[in-house]
């Protein structure tokens, strides 16, 4: 979806009805049959839906007519002039000028008639990667946005400054909805900010309205739905709750820090590993069925494997003689499956001796929240020092915000990104030091947030200066009971294109290295065997064979650590089951126990049936030599 600015809408249309009842009740009929599910799932009642589809369909925005915004100045009794002059300073909500609305109609509002629902419009939509560039480019909208923030705009051309107040304030403003179909990059979360009047409904714990975004297909736009919970009087204010849905007063409280400054450093930041409940709610929520206990089935050493698979590159790459492909599953000896395979008690029942290029419950590695919960038995609270401290912001909000002030108080730095639990190529993926901005984002979709790598190893590139990079290992789990683990000896690397500096934070091009998607920008490609003497030379201190030892070790331990307790808790112990995962890491700047810089492994995520383009396409064949062996009973 492109961003959109809309104007403000005039006064509201009103249309003759022009249909038979017939031609009515089949029209929302349709209507209910499109939307329905989606104005359940918002809490909209049925009696509203007629009336809604006649202002969709004609436009309809009659609130001017029932509902009025009040501006109201609040004054403290005592106030030096210190504070007073602070506060002048601090753009609205919470600045001296802030805003009501009530309901303005002599009659008043009655919930129950089933007119009493209306459209708001949105003033600004976009995703917040392309916010700043918007702002600078579209006319008008930086100006409508200051204005609608309460931040004092001079001039017609867009300032840097004007630009950064905006881009802090606008997440007391934002909303959020994301579409249910479409690509990944189709469904990544929108973020709009309502009209002049949508931004003015202010909070309240006990709301006397509801609101809910709402896209209709028809006119492919999307609006604001507002209804009343109550029936409201002449000069009753309209607010709405701006925490809808939790009812944890600590978790609420954190949620409306944006609007209400809270102090939380009393708080622990302390995030212990969730109890084992955690896990079983995980593999029921998954609706992964475990295996049962199954014995290793033994092959000839000339056994020709039947392979079945749907991914394409290993049908197309897949060379070594032993193997053979077969488009029958249930001929299969081994199945390679791009989805996650979920019935492995079935499979254990009625096939035990098929092989699997996945292991149960290895989620707890693939999914940034489980990988974050296990490595906490290798670091304890804070996580070991080959993972970035990371949050789980559904169940360790109040945490992190501790965690952020206490780093705050102590003047440490506190850039973080905020990743979805189960995304891949850096998608919905935000570098941020703005806590209003990591408290909406929980709103969107399932996020971790983690401590943004400040001083990253860097590798100097000719055409560019000193860049981010990060490398990705291909690893091979041959089995759980024993624990051994392999490693491909060719590493792949990516590089930023543009020189790191903490600053520009939606610089796309600065702050991340995946670049293999999009075919505008420029994909810099350096095979591991150039790059290694490159670095040396670089960092002559850090001889590579040593900077690998450490990466094999960080490893080791996410292995071990994943393993180390029965399913759900650990991976499971499925004689039938190998799998491929590729590590991604990069490399950071530490203190070691002698007070010299080291060069400390942050692992950054484990990807299931990784892509593995670059490696099939390499001169060294991929998918028929076998691997090094790093890890085997438990050990290097």
């Amino acid at each position: 979806m492109e961003a959109e600015r809309r104007p403000e809408r005039p006064p509201a249309e009103r249309s003759s009805p022009g249909q038979t009842p017939e031609e009515g009740a089949e029209a929302l009929a349709e209507f209910a049959a499109l939307h329905g599910p989606a104005l359940r799932a918002s809490g909209v009642p049925e009696r509203y839906w007629g009336r809604l589809l006649h202002k969709l369909e004609h436009e309809v925005f009659d609130a001017g007519e029932v509902f009025g915004i009040m501006q109201v100045e609040e004054v403290e009794e005592e106030e030096d002039e210190a504070a007073r002059e602070v506060r002048k300073k601090q753009p609205n909500p919470g600045s001296e000028l802030c805003y009501k609305v009530i309901v303005t109609r002599e009659s008043g509002l009655q919930a129950a008639n089933p007119n009493s629902i209306f459209l708001i419009d949105h003033a600004w939509t976009c995703r917040v990667e392309h916010a700043r560039q918007q702002l600078q480019q579209v006319p008008g909208l930086l100006h409508r946005m200051a204005n609608l923030m309460g931040i004092e705009f001079h001039g017609e051309l867009p300032s840097a400054e004007a630009v950064a107040l905006v881009l802090e304030e606008m997440w007391k403003f934002n909303q959020t909805y994301q579409l249910a179909h479409g690509t990944a990059e189709e469904k990544m979360p929108v973020w709009y900010i309502m009209d002049e009047f949508g931004s003015r409904i202010q909070h309240a714990d006990v709301p006397s309205f509801a609101t809910a975004p709402f896209f209709y297909m028809p006119q492919q736009l999307a609006y604001t739905l507002l209804w009343p919970l109550r029936d409201l009087d002449t000069g009753e204010e309209v607010t709405r709750d701006f925490a809808h849905g939790e009812t944890d007063p600590l978790i609420r409280k954190c949620m409306l820090l944006p609007w209400a400054p809270t102090d939380m450093l009393d708080l622990s930041s302390c995030t212990p590993e969730p109890p084992a409940e955690h896990y079983q709610a995980i593999l029921e929520e998954n609706k992964e069925k475990l295996p049962l206990d199954i014995n290793p089935v033994v092959h000839p050493h000339n056994h020709i494997f039947k392979v079945y698979t749907d991914v394409q590159q290993v049908a197309s790459s897949l060379t070594h003689p032993r193997f053979t492909l077969t488009q029958s599953e249930a001929d299969a000896d081994i199945l390679f499956n791009f989805s996650h395979f979920k019935d492995y008690r079935k499979l254990s029942q009625e096939r035990p001796g098929v092989l699997l290029n996945q292991f149960p419950c290895e989620n707890l590695l693939t999914v940034k929240d489980c990988l974050a919960s296990i490595a906490r038995r290798a670091g304890g609270p804070e996580g070991p020092p080959w993972l970035p401290r990371t949050f789980n912001l559904r169940t360790e909000l109040p945490q992190f915000v501790s965690y952020f002030q206490q780093r705050e108080r102590w003047g440490e730095d506190n850039h973080w990104i905020c990743k979805p639990w189960n995304l891949a190529r850096s998608l919905d993926t935000h570098v941020t030091k703005s806590l209003h901005s990591i408290i909406r984002h929980r709103e969107s979709t399932p996020k971790v947030v983690s401590k943004y790598i400040e001083s990253p190893v860097l590798f100097l590139r000719e055409d560019v200066g000193k860049v981010k990079f990060d490398i990705r290992y291909v690893v091979l789990l041959r089995s759980v009971k024993p624990l051994r683990l392999f490693v491909y000896d060719v590493f792949w690397l990516r590089f930023s294109n543009r020189a790191f500096a903490l600053n520009d934070l939606d610089d796309y091009e600065k702050h991340f290295t995946v670049m293999n998607y999009d075919p505008d920008v420029v994909l810099k490609q350096v095979h591991c065997e150039e790059f290694i003497p490159e670095f040396e030379k670089q960092y002559p201190e850090f001889p590579w064979t040593d900077v690998q030892a450490e990466i094999f070790r960080a490893f080791t331990e996410l292995f071990q650590v994943a393993c180390a307790k029965p399913p759900p808790l650990g991976l499971c112990d499925y004689p039938s089951s190998r799998a491929m995962y590729a590590v991604d890491l990069m490399l950071k700047w530490d203190n070691g126990p002698d007070g010299k810089r080291v060069m400390q492994p942050q692992i950054l995520e484990v990807n299931f049936n990784p892509d593995c383009e670059r490696a099939c396409s390499s001169p060294r064949t991929f998918t028929s030599k076998p691997p090094a062996e790093v890890l085997a009973g438990g050990h290097c």
